[in-house]
């Protein structure tokens, strides 16, 4: 009675439509805002790839073709078949430009939670999400897609962007224990009625952050047994355990939409497996993170004082990347260091290319961040052409530029002119002006 009566006043303040939030929702200013034309062009150029993929026949595409177009232009909605949601959940991992890690595209593991629209079955699903990545430690990739985006209508989402996270406790001296890049999430948390489960330390795992269909928090905890965290030593110096440093295995991002076809699933929860640089060289050190990196050097016995030389980072950063390597080994859990990574990449660069295909790649988020000119891939000329399908998060930012790709295919010079006219325009229509 009590949600009947809070989404009738919400309609009458024009903020639900349908049972659905609008304006008020934040995927509203987080979506791309496309077109009909455009949605047809996404639709068909991904039924054309899904058919080419999977050996379709000309007629079975012309008749899959005819439907989705009826449909689009009934509701400017349309559904995809399971085996289409998860060719295109793979196909956004391949062509997502910031990830290094893509030569294990094809073996994503998809899960079709559409189904699940309320918040309650949903944090169930991505607790066995999270229980089922990491297994034995042998980290899986998965991820499980929910509702899509219907026109006006906004479904259920996680507004955390990683299931699992670390707090950012604001001091009353000014200063942050924690992770400074979440003080914002760990404020709204205990606003919603967290609190840790002692006196705060560095590594308090915060719950998630649900949105519902009226646009609703609510704060979800996975249950014991799901998150595993590890405790990081150095296998030479022991002064690092006395600083308790910790990493939890599984990075599951949940704040990213996926978009496939001109359809956003803006609740699509996936996990990899991590890169050491990202916890060792990034995570533990970055100023506005935890900004450790001081007192890790006197860990290892060196000294940061500022008025010396400054080559006493690249020795803490080294050892601490091996402290972290070190760990997750012994855990028994996935890791690779950022030399196997950039190799793996390559190999995916060769296939690619076998195939006829181009590879999308930002070179300042595929080059790892620790002995970058010792990797390959710090030397391979890169472009991001914005591919769909693909992640993205904000309109305004990754998402300004996604649009249909044809570059892979043979286009006489009045084709290639037209296509590079067309996606400046749509480029500069998408503009916040």
């Amino acid at each position: 009675m009590a949600e009947r009566f809070a989404l009738r006043k919400l309609a009458r303040l024009g903020l639900v439509k349908n049972g659905y939030a609008t304006g008020s929702n934040p995927l509203e200013r987080r979506r791309r805002h496309l077109s009909s034309l455009e949605i047809r062009e996404e639709a068909r150029a991904f039924l054309q790839l899904h058919g080419e993929a999977t050996g379709g026949t000309r007629s079975a595409f012309a008749r899959r073709w005819a439907d989705v177009r009826r449909s689009l232009s009934r509701s400017g909605h349309y559904e995809h078949t399971p085996d289409e949601l998860a060719f295109g959940a793979r196909l956004a991992w391949r062509n997502h430009a910031r990830c290094i890690g893509r030569l294990f595209w094809e073996s994503l593991e998809v899960a079709d939670c559409r189904h699940a629209t309320e918040p309650e079955a949903m944090a169930a699903r991505i607790a066995d999400h999270m229980t089922e990545a990491l297994g034995d430690g042998r980290v899986r990739s998965i991820i499980s897609v929910f509702a899509p985006i219907e026109r006006q209508r906004f479904p259920a989402y996680v507004e955390s962007q990683q299931i699992t996270q670390y707090a950012g406790h604001a001091m009353a001296d000014g200063s942050v224990l924690g992770d400074r890049q979440n003080v914002e999430a760990t404020r709204i948390a205990r606003s919603l009625g967290w609190r840790p489960p002692g006196d705060p330390t560095r590594f308090d795992l915060l719950p998630f952050l649900i949105r519902d269909a009226a646009d609703r928090r609510a704060l979800f905890s996975l249950p014991t047994g799901s998150v595993r965290e590890i405790p990081i030593l150095h296998p030479a110096h022991a002064a690092l355990a006395e600083m308790a440093l910790r990493w939890y295995a599984v990075p599951c991002v949940s704040g990213m939409i996926l978009t496939i076809g001109g359809i956003d699933y803006p609740c699509a929860p996936f996990n990899g497996f991590y890169m050491c640089t990202e916890i060792a060289s990034r995570n533990l050190v970055d100023v506005k993170r935890y900004n450790l990196l001081p007192d890790i050097a006197r860990a290892f016995g060196l000294d940061p004082a500022p008025s010396g030389a400054r080559l006493w980072r690249d020795t803490a950063l080294t050892e601490l990347n091996r402290a972290v390597l070190h760990s997750f080994r012994q855990a028994g859990v996935t890791m690779v260091d950022h030399h196997a990574a950039s190799d793996q990449y390559m190999e995916f660069h060769r296939r690619e290319q076998a195939q006829g295909r181009r590879v999308a790649a930002d070179w300042r988020w595929i080059v790892p961040p620790q002995a970058s000119s010792q990797c390959e891939v710090f030397h391979l000329r890169m472009r991001n052409f914005h591919p769909v399908p693909n992640y993205y998060y904000h309109r305004g930012d990754d998402g300004l530029q996604l649009m249909p790709w044809y570059g892979d295919r043979h286009r006489t010079r009045p084709e290639r002119i037209v296509d590079r006219v067309t996606r400046r325009w749509k480029i500069w229509k998408r503009m916040a002006w």
